[in-house]
Protein backbone atom coordinates (compact mmCIF):
# COMPACT_ATOMS: atom_id res chain seq x y z
CA UNK A 1 0.00 0.00 0.00
CA UNK A 2 1.22 3.39 -0.93
CA UNK A 3 0.02 6.54 0.82
CA UNK A 4 1.00 10.06 0.05
CA UNK A 5 1.82 12.26 3.00
CA UNK A 6 2.64 15.91 3.19
CA UNK A 7 5.31 16.91 5.59
CA UNK A 8 4.59 19.57 8.18
CA UNK A 9 7.26 21.86 6.71
CA UNK A 10 5.73 21.79 3.25
CA UNK A 11 2.36 22.75 4.70
CA UNK A 12 3.90 25.60 6.70
CA UNK A 13 5.74 27.01 3.72
CA UNK A 14 2.57 27.02 1.61
CA UNK A 15 0.44 28.79 4.22
CA UNK A 16 3.04 30.98 5.89
CA UNK A 17 3.00 33.52 3.08
CA UNK A 18 -0.78 33.80 2.87
CA UNK A 19 -2.25 36.65 4.87
CA UNK A 20 -5.57 36.32 6.55
CA UNK A 21 -8.21 38.61 5.09
CA UNK A 22 -11.09 39.78 7.25
CA UNK A 23 -14.64 39.89 5.95
CA UNK A 24 -15.24 43.48 6.98
CA UNK A 25 -19.02 43.34 6.69
CA UNK A 26 -19.36 40.15 8.76
CA UNK A 27 -16.87 41.36 11.36
CA UNK A 28 -18.62 44.74 11.73
CA UNK A 29 -22.05 43.10 11.87
CA UNK A 30 -20.94 40.76 14.64
CA UNK A 31 -19.52 43.68 16.62
CA UNK A 32 -22.76 45.63 16.18
CA UNK A 33 -24.82 42.69 17.45
CA UNK A 34 -22.55 42.19 20.47
CA UNK A 35 -22.71 45.92 21.29
CA UNK A 36 -26.50 45.94 21.07
CA UNK A 37 -26.76 42.91 23.36
CA UNK A 38 -24.43 44.53 25.90
CA UNK A 39 -26.57 47.67 25.88
CA UNK A 40 -29.69 45.56 26.36
CA UNK A 41 -28.09 43.85 29.36
CA UNK A 42 -27.01 47.19 30.83
CA UNK A 43 -30.52 48.56 30.34
CA UNK A 44 -31.98 45.58 32.17
CA UNK A 45 -29.36 45.79 34.92
CA UNK A 46 -30.00 49.52 35.28
CA UNK A 47 -33.73 48.99 35.64
CA UNK A 48 -33.14 46.35 38.32
CA UNK A 49 -30.45 48.36 40.13
CA UNK A 50 -27.49 46.09 39.44
CA UNK A 51 -24.12 47.31 38.07
CA UNK A 52 -25.12 50.92 38.63
CA UNK A 53 -21.57 52.14 38.03
CA UNK A 54 -21.47 50.62 34.55
CA UNK A 55 -24.93 51.98 33.79
CA UNK A 56 -23.86 55.47 34.87
CA UNK A 57 -20.79 55.28 32.63
CA UNK A 58 -22.91 54.26 29.64
CA UNK A 59 -25.26 57.16 30.34
CA UNK A 60 -22.27 59.50 30.24
CA UNK A 61 -20.66 57.97 27.14
CA UNK A 62 -23.78 57.45 25.01
CA UNK A 63 -26.09 60.25 24.00
CA UNK A 64 -29.35 58.29 24.01
CA UNK A 65 -28.86 55.54 26.62
CA UNK A 66 -31.00 55.50 29.78
CA UNK A 67 -32.15 52.54 31.87
CA UNK A 68 -35.70 52.82 30.48
CA UNK A 69 -37.27 50.87 27.63
CA UNK A 70 -36.97 53.73 25.13
CA UNK A 71 -33.50 54.69 26.37
CA UNK A 72 -32.30 51.10 26.19
CA UNK A 73 -33.54 50.63 22.62
CA UNK A 74 -32.03 53.98 21.59
CA UNK A 75 -28.74 53.02 23.26
CA UNK A 76 -28.76 49.66 21.49
CA UNK A 77 -29.21 51.35 18.12
CA UNK A 78 -26.54 53.95 18.88
CA UNK A 79 -24.03 51.34 20.08
CA UNK A 80 -24.70 49.10 17.08
CA UNK A 81 -24.15 51.94 14.60
CA UNK A 82 -21.00 53.22 16.29
CA UNK A 83 -19.53 49.71 16.61
CA UNK A 84 -20.36 48.84 13.02
CA UNK A 85 -18.67 51.97 11.66
CA UNK A 86 -15.50 51.67 13.73
CA UNK A 87 -15.05 47.91 13.30
CA UNK A 88 -15.76 48.10 9.56
CA UNK A 89 -13.11 50.82 9.25
CA UNK A 90 -10.69 48.71 11.34
CA UNK A 91 -11.24 45.61 9.19
CA UNK A 92 -10.90 47.63 5.97
CA UNK A 93 -7.65 49.18 7.18
CA UNK A 94 -6.34 45.79 8.30
CA UNK A 95 -7.07 44.29 4.88
CA UNK A 96 -5.42 47.23 3.16
CA UNK A 97 -2.26 46.95 5.26
CA UNK A 98 -2.13 43.13 5.05
CA UNK A 99 -1.67 43.15 1.27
Amino acid sequence: MSTTTTSHREYESETAHETMKLDALAFASAAAIVSAVVMLLLGIFGAVGVYEGAVEMMEQWHLFFEPTIVGTVAGMIEAAIISFIFIYAFAWLYNALAR
